[in-house]
Parts: C-alpha cells; structure tokens; sequence
C-alpha cells in the first residue's frame, strides 16, 4: 500500500511516499480502509519533533481518518467489517490502510460524506469535551474563541452556538472573521488590529465567561484577564509555539479557573462518555446545524503541502487529504 512517511524531523520536508506492507489489526484493533485524512496542528508538530509523542523513525503522521472497515482483531464487538467508520490515532493515518484502537473508532452515518468525517474527530470531540464536560458551559454564557477559523476554534464557534452561548471569535483577519460569522459567531476581534482584552470588554463588560484556547502565545494573558468572576479558560493548544505563563494573582483575583483539556486522554479514559459526544455532532452535522469547513481536499501524495499550508497559518477549518 502507499503510505506517506516521515524519514527526518524537518517538518514537511522530510516527508515521502513509500510503498510498504499493509498493517494487521491484533487485538481490540481495527484496519480501515482509508478513503480520508483529517490534518490537524499536532501532525504538524509529530514530524518537527516537537509533539508529545514521538515515534521512531520512518513513521506514518496523521491522527484522523475515516474510511470503511476492512478487519477486525480479536476481542472488537462495535464495529464489523464493511461498516462506514471514523477513527482517531497518534500517528498513522496518511496511509491507504490504517490500524485504530477500537476505543477510537465511531461509526459513520450514511448522510455524512468521508471527507467531512475525517474533518470531525480531533476537532469537534475536542472541543466537545472541553466545552461541555471541562467548561460546562451554560446557554447564555458568553464564549471567547481564539484561532476561532482554525480547525478546532472554528468547531468551538460551532459548537458553542449549538449549546446556546453568545460567541465571540477571535481571529488574525477580517475574511477569517468573516467567516466565523458565517458558522455562528455573533461577535468578533481581529486581535492583530486591535487589542484583545480592551475589545473583548467592550463586547462583554462583565467579562467573559469561558476562553477557548488552543493558541497560547502573548494572547492567553490577556485572555484571562477579559475573563469574569468565576471564568474559565480552557488550555486547548500552543498553536502559536510559546506556552505562555500566567500571573497567578490574576487567578486569585477573578476566582477564575484555568482548566486543561487533554482529549486523548478522556477518549481513552472514557470511551463511552467520548462516544456519546462523537454521535452528537454527528446528529447535529445531519441536520444542518453544524457544517464543517473544508478549506481544500488534496491527494495523498500532497501531504507535505498541506502541512506548509498549517504552518503558514493559510488553513481556514480544515484540510483532508484523499486516497
């Protein structure tokens, strides 16, 4: 099978198409026929060498698939082969076949394309688990997205709307906000013009009351410091490379929370509870409610591309590649 792999840490540019051999599902394991590939920040990050995971040299990135089932290992009861499903990994998804723990691994609906379900996974779960069961958040609580046009700030307009909150995204430029305006957003900050907290207290004077953040960087100070009483910023990501440190008193001050997300880990810790808000979306994406923005589709061989396109900041939601 082709698979893209990662020979260097140096990014996209250690990256090719190889031909290897096709992958075995052991147990609890699940081999599926990858008809697309979500690409997110951390495939980005995996193959600089700067992700929490590193697997040994040459490896396969990408953490998002969906496709249909091809077999199954022993002991795995959810899915069966031939069944439309999406999955998530570490590492190994820019390959025609990919091996998923069946914790990962959801079904598909009929109505919902493989393009878009390799766009739903990372992104709409993360946010999902950070908003209802980290944040828990309220309808008519006011949500500050910041990277609000990326893959996963753009779910968290999305998903915050759903949920009944006034959102207000944050974003590098006036077409980025545009479009967050056009999956929700009621308000916005273009935070390279204008100063982030002074703008997010004019459009909240009392503060605001959940931060979605999975940029890091100059921007989460100020973040916190647009939050009010008994707020609560969600530590998503570092998109922008610094992990930014926080002025304690700030916290002592506001009686505000900071609080982390770590989806993976919830996915794993609870597969059922994760399963629960995978369907959600799914339900929410069917109806019309939820529409997930797919800046481009490219073919495999093109995955370098793609990540010097997340590098550059270029992506508005998210890139898929195909088989």
């Amino acid at each position: 099978m082709r698979a893209v792999r990662c020979h260097a840490l140096e990014g996209p540019a250690g990256l090719r198409v190889d031909e290897v051999e096709a992958p075995e599902p052991g147990p609890g394991q699940v081999l599926v026929d990858v008809r697309a590939a979500g690409v997110n920040f951390p495939d980005l990050l995996i193959t600089q060498g700067k992700y929490q995971v590193r697997p040994p040299l040459p490896f396969v990135p990408g953490g998002e698939v969906a496709g249909v089932v091809r077999a199954v290992g022993e002991g795995v009861a959810s899915v069966a082969v031939g069944d439309r499903v999406a999955a998530s990994m570490s590492f190994g998804a820019f390959a025609e076949q990919a091996v998923c723990a069946e914790a990962s691994v959801a079904k598909l609906p009929e109505t919902v394309d493989f393009e878009v379900g390799a766009a739903v996974l990372i992104a709409y779960a993360t946010t999902m688990h950070a908003l209802v069961d980290r944040a828990q958040l309220q309808r008519g609580e006011t949500l500050l997205v910041l990277g609000a046009a990326g893959g996963v700030g753009l779910a968290a307009v999305q998903i915050g709307t759903c949920l009944g909150a006034r959102v207000i995204a944050a974003a590098s430029s006036e077409a980025k906000l545009a479009l967050c305006r056009e999956h929700g957003a009621e308000a916005t900050i273009d935070y390279v013009r204008e100063d982030l907290k002074s703008r997010a207290k004019e459009l909240a004077p009392a503060g605001v009351d959940v931060v979605y953040d999975p940029v890091g960087g100059d921007f989460t100070e100020a973040a916190v410091r647009s939050l009010g009483w008994n707020g609560r910023l969600l530590v998503v990501g570092f998109a922008a490379g610094p992990i930014p440190k926080i002025p304690t008193n700030l916290v002592l001050l506001k009686s505000c929370q900071l609080v982390g997300v770590f989806w993976g880990a919830f996915m794993q810790r609870e597969p059922a509870r994760n399963r629960e808000h995978v369907a959600r979306v799914f339900e929410w994406i069917a109806s019309g409610r939820i529409r997930p923005h797919l800046d481009a589709t490219l073919p495999l061989d093109r995955a370098g591309e793609a990540l010097e396109r997340l590098a550059r900041r270029e992506v508005q939601g998210k890139l898929v590649l195909v088989t």
